[in-house]
């Protein structure tokens, strides 16, 4: 009876035999390949497949089979043709990069190698990888020798990770262990138009709505210094802590850049902890033109930077990075000695996961194909194209810009006589757009109007491409 259920039972060395792998991935990247020159030939015409969720669930069966039987090629086509696709020239609607095809064969080696980088023994070359790529971006922020950081996953957990560290650091008191006092209750001093994780992170934190200082903007939507000095005052005679202020570099609806110098200048004077949300942004400091917009965040306690946005990798790539590099270890204040020790190549005791990806891998494999030219170039090229998408629009007639873009995030309005409605003919022009399934772009609200919004992050797009979209947009009008 054994015998014959031991010989019914599915033989569990099967999917690792290693010709069955070459051959299945001989098929992967032979479809993804045919997939990229459809792309870069322009003989793709779809962005974003026009279907509902209800109508995708059901191509997507969750009646599994019980014996091997899908076939491979069929089901990886399947998955293309119903995605979202980056690497389009048309695809301008997220802060989601297109990633660099050498970046995706990263992946692939990051997933079946599955170090992890909870102590240096479970994945010892990404781990030394990790902490080169800190560095480099340290150095291009202009931290000292005495930096350290890591990589974390994605700028919300990379928010959240530096904020517990400045409220280990400025409150006072042993809040890991004490937990959060009634008495003079915590704030953070934070501009109205930074990315909602950082809000989050605060209430995450225990701080509630009130933990949350909103600092007015000026007219092209950075943190308004005066304002800043104003809500400080307001905040401490009402019997509020205030520990940090937290600056967007740049901010998600418009790409503008908070005035960091200034903002450090006010932390100095009070003591706080300076942290900077560099997510999208910090990436241009790697361009000569463009790394004067962060002038300042050499001075701050903590920055945080996302790869996956515009340093053309695959999410998430977050790196967190600490002036003072001892203030790493402060986030997560924990005893685990059946783990780590506190050495910097011990990275769990650092970061919210334990276990984590081999993220490293992809940027520093990447950086060292393609050289660091090439990612400066990338940039500067994204930041020109929307400075001149922005003169175009200034000049045409029927279009509304909200503001002279300062990185490549670009938010404008079709506007035309005789719509009573304008904020909905946005709303209806971008449904439209996604219809014909040409395009893929956002919208957003500034100062209760809707606006369309590009982020010009494919290195495929180009002005011709732009120019096109404007086209649609009064086609689709």
């Amino acid at each position: 009876m054994q015998s014959e259920a031991k010989s019914e039972m599915q033989d569990l060395s099967e999917p690792f035999n290693s010709e069955a792998f070459r051959k299945q991935g001989h098929q992967i990247i032979d479809i993804l390949a045919d997939y990229l020159d459809q792309i870069t030939s322009k003989k793709l015409d779809q962005v974003l497949p026009a279907i509902t969720p209800d109508e995708m669930l059901v191509n997507w069966s969750d009646d599994f089979p019980n014996k091997p039987g899908n076939d491979l090629a069929e089901l990886a086509k399947k998955v293309i043709s119903q995605s979202n696709h980056l690497h389009h020239s048309g695809y301008v609607g997220r802060q989601v990069s297109t990633p660099l095809p050498i970046a995706a064969l990263s992946e692939l080696m990051s997933s079946f190698l599955n170090n992890s980088s909870v102590v240096y023994e479970m994945g010892p070359v990404n781990t030394v990888m990790e902490k080169s790529i800190v560095n480099w971006m340290a150095k291009l922020i202009g931290f000292g020798s005495d930096s350290d950081g890591f990589l974390t996953s994605g700028g919300t957990l990379g928010n959240l990770t530096a904020l517990l560290a400045a409220i280990h650091i400025k409150s006072g008191y042993d809040i890991w262990k004490d937990g959060i006092k009634d008495s003079n209750p915590i704030s953070i001093l934070v501009s109205e138009q930074a990315h909602y994780s950082i809000k989050q992170a605060i209430q995450i934190m225990g701080l509630g709505e009130d933990g949350i200082i909103p600092i007015p903007v000026d007219k092209i939507y950075s943190m308004d210094i005066n304002a800043l000095e104003i809500k400080y005052q307001e905040a401490v005679n009402s019997g509020r802590k205030v520990i940090a202020v937290v600056g967007s570099a740049c901010t998600t609806k418009t790409g503008s850049y908070d005035p960091l110098n200034y903002i450090a200048d006010f932390c100095e004077k009070y003591d706080l902890w300076f942290h900077v949300d560099g997510a999208h942004g910090a990436s241009a400091l790697i361009s000569n033109k463009y790394k004067s917009l962060l002038k300042g965040i050499e001075r701050a306690d903590s920055v945080i930077w996302d790869a996956h946005k515009m340093l053309l990798m695959p999410a998430l790539i977050t790196a967190v990075i600490f002036r003072k590099g001892s203030n790493s270890y402060e986030a997560f204040a924990q005893k685990a000695s059946y783990i780590f020790e506190k050495k910097w190549y011990n990275l769990a005791h650092r970061t919210m996961e334990c276990t984590k990806t081999m993220m490293s891998l992809k940027l520093y494999m990447s950086l060292s194909m393609y050289g660091t030219d090439y990612f400066s170039n990338y940039v500067t090229k994204m930041y020109d194209l929307a400075e001149k998408f922005g003169q175009i629009l200034e000049e045409v007639p029927d279009f509304d810009l909200a503001i002279k873009p300062q990185s490549n995030i670009i938010c404008f309005r079709y506007i035309t006589k005789g719509v009573p409605d304008i904020n909905e003919l946005q709303k209806q022009i971008r449904k439209n757009i996604h219809n014909k399934e040409s395009f893929y772009i956002a919208k957003t609200r500034l100062k209760d109007k809707i606006y369309l919004r590009c982020i010009i992050i494919n290195p495929l797009t180009t002005e011709y491409d732009l120019m096109n979209l404007l086209d649609t947009i009064r086609n689709s009008a």
